[in-house]
């Protein structure tokens, strides 16, 4: 049972650490390169970060239950990769309930991004909403690393 329960953790992660990865350096590149206008690039964009994100703490919850599982014990949840995960998770929410909602609903007043004005205010909020949008990926990102370095290091010792 231990195997099953540790191949789920890993399972978890790597898919995790894969739908981010794909998302965020195939999709979202080739979106922007191939549709007609940045505001459809976006929409798709936005529509596969929706999934990714609850694909994500779906993941991240079934890595933790399932270490439980394994461990049978809480202080399980305080070593780093479990930490790693939380973070993970914490991060992905923040993304998805805090940031996402703002930056739909300006894309809403602005009614177009690629047609806003360039010194437009709303403009240069979705562009700091972005760029806090893509530090979170990165955070969830590179602390997914960090989880599956220190579950191989574990299951090594």
């Amino acid at each position: 049972m231990s195997i099953v329960l540790r191949t789920i953790e890993f399972l978890g992660l790597s898919l995790w650490l894969g739908s981010d990865v794909f998302l965020s350096f195939v999709v979202a590149p080739g979106a922007f390169r191939i549709l007609a206008s940045r505001d459809q690039a976006g929409a798709m964009v936005g529509f596969g970060l929706w999934w990714m994100h609850m694909i994500g703490v779906v993941c991240g919850i079934a890595i933790l239950l399932a270490r439980l599982a394994r461990t049978q014990t809480f202080a399980s949840m305080a070593t780093p990769a479990a930490l790693c995960v939380v973070l993970m998770i914490l991060l992905t929410v923040v993304s998805q309930h805090a940031v996402s909602p703002k930056m739909a609903a300006l894309r809403v007043q602005m009614g177009s991004v690629q047609a806003t004005a360039a010194d437009s205010p709303l403009l240069a909020e979705f562009g700091r909403l972005h760029r806090m949008s893509v530090t979170l990926e990165s955070g969830v990102l590179l602390a997914g690393l960090a989880a599956m370095y220190f579950m191989v290091k574990d299951l090594a010792s």
